[in-house]
């Protein structure tokens, strides 16, 4: 693995995986219409990708009872602009892990709940990087994230709302021991239960659907405001 700094935050991304050159017979074409993709396209999809990762932060911790906080994410989330020029997303994320995990709490401790973070983020990851390169399109080549030194730019940009479910799962087990049970927990991550889209799906259904949705809106046919959000059952 390998530790990219971004954010404000130092995280651990994998730099080797399974993954085809060409995961679409019409790449080229698919590439092609991913490096035309217009500025402000990107910026409504980030919009809607943002306000998703707000919404379920914010139903994170009112899970935990963390009811004002929550209130105040969801007035974040109200405030996210096209683009999020504003940059509520680091707003939210300040907030949410003050109140998730403590005042104290760093993302650049060596803590067990850290480490199930990177654990998990880097399951997670490998899910959406799998969905973009089946339907042929580079990971690199980000809406938002634009790191020259990260390969999955575009992954990360589209794993952000999922993000809180890894965080759910860290609180829960891993505050004292990231051991071989929350290692197998979070390996597992794909099987979890999301509601979606009226009905329940494995989360890696969930996550290909919702990749889905954000390149349909990105290529115009479908409106941003459309990209569908999930529950965590």
């Amino acid at each position: 693995m390998q530790d990219i700094a971004g954010g404000g935050r130092r995280e651990v991304y994998p730099i080797g995986q399974y993954l085809p050159l060409y995961g679409a017979h019409n790449a080229s074409k698919r590439v092609a219409e991913q490096l035309a993709w217009g500025e402000p396209i990107k910026k409504r999809v980030w919009q809607q990708v943002v306000k998703e990762k707000i919404r379920q932060q914010a139903r994170v911790l009112e899970e935990k009872g963390q009811m004002e906080a929550a209130k105040a994410l969801y007035v974040c989330r109200g405030e996210v602009k096209s683009g999020d020029t504003t940059n509520r997303e680091a707003h939210a994320a300040r907030l949410y892990f003050t109140a998730l995990l403590g005042r104290d709490f760093s993302r650049d401790d060596n803590v067990p709940v850290n480490a199930a973070l990177n654990y998990g983020y880097a399951v997670l990851l490998s899910m959406v990087n799998r969905e973009v390169v089946s339907r042929g399109y580079l990971t690199q080549c980000g809406i938002c994230h634009r790191n020259e030194y990260n390969q999955f730019n575009f992954s990360c940009d589209l794993m952000e709302p999922f993000r809180p479910i890894v965080d759910r799962l860290a609180f829960d087990y891993a505050q004292e021991l990231f051991d071989q049970e929350v290692r197998h927990l979070l390996g597992d991550l794909g099987s979890r239960v999301m509601a979606y889209k009226g009905g329940s799906y494995r989360l890696h259904s969930v996550v290909s659907l919702f990749v889905q949705d954000c390149l349909a809106a990105l290529g115009k046919n479908l409106a941003a405001s459309e990209i569908e959000g999930f529950e965590q059952v």
